[in-house]
């Protein structure tokens, strides 16, 4: 009679174990980086219960799971998220003997998706949530209000863990077929998209909630007129503009640190006050 625990088939992940995979990335992203390997000690880390389900009686294989998922990877850890789960589709293929993939099929997905994904991510958290958020917060602050600093924490914990619940999911429903949507043209064209929204947000809020106005008064016939009433007359919120490409030019340019810009902003309010110019 034939062993059934031989012939037996090794069942898919079940949900405790894609929770595993799904919390030990997204708490462990940022705790194990290096320059040589950025986020793969996490890699490793979180396919170690896709080890334990399907590799403990096969040192070698185990240890090519890890080997293979130590490897340098980089990008938004939000967003990350999707690939982890098409990965974690993959591995759990690999793991019950599917002969149509290879091995090396997730390094590849990882390798290929990292840079569209992390200019997709980038732009959507860095660009649109957390400005947006912040400008709601400084509003809700006015006055000395504890309010505002707790609104941000809960809303971006909030809505940045839901960003990676629905994208590990769809990553892991999807698997590869999700690479098709993600690179080339439609990368670019959803990157370029995400782009142009955030620079539209941070617009919209340089001119809103930087406050930069000067004092001078110049001569306007027999009488004087307010510099800045001049200024609003022709181009509303061109001081606050000048201020942000300022900003812009110190950081892209001068390649200035954020300390390091806060304390120059810091003097040149200073001076301007000093000078009555502000």
């Amino acid at each position: 009679m034939v062993d059934e625990a031989k012939t037996k088939t090794p069942k898919r992940l079940t949900k405790k174990e894609l929770r595993s995979i799904f919390l030990r990335y997204g708490i462990m992203t940022e705790s194990a980086m290096s320059y040589e390997k950025m986020h793969g000690a996490t890699w490793a880390y979180s396919y170690m219960p896709v080890g334990e389900k399907y590799y403990k009686d096969n040192p070698e294989a185990y240890k090519r799971l890890l080997t293979r998922h130590a490897v340098f990877y980089n990008t938004e850890p939000q967003t990350g998220q999707l690939v982890n789960g098409i990965v974690a589709s993959l591995e759990e293929q690999i793991g019950m003997g599917n002969k149509e993939i290879d091995e090396n099929v997730p390094v590849t997905v990882k390798a290929s998706l990292m840079g569209p994904l992390a200019g997709i991510g980038d732009s959507v958290m860095q660009g649109i949530l957390i400005p947006t958020l912040l400008s709601i917060a400084m509003g809700l602050s006015k006055g000395g209000s504890a309010l505002g600093p707790v609104f941000y924490i809960v809303a971006y914990a909030v809505i940045a863990t839901a960003i990676t619940i629905i994208a590990f999911r769809s990553g892991y429903k999807l698997g590869v077929s999700a690479i098709d949507k993600l690179i080339g043209e439609s990368a670019k064209r959803i990157t370029n998209m995400f782009t142009v929204l955030g620079m539209i947000v941070i617009g919209g809020l340089s001119a809103s909630t930087i406050a930069v106005t000067t004092t001078v008064k110049i001569p306007f016939g027999d009488k004087t007129k307010g510099l800045q009433e001049i200024l609003d007359g022709f181009f509303p919120g061109l001081l606050p503009l000048i201020l942000v490409l300022f900003t812009w030019w110190l950081i892209s340019s001068k390649h200035y640190g954020p300390t390091k810009v806060i304390l120059i902003l810091t003097a040149v309010a200073a001076i301007g006050v000093l000078i009555g110019f502000l």
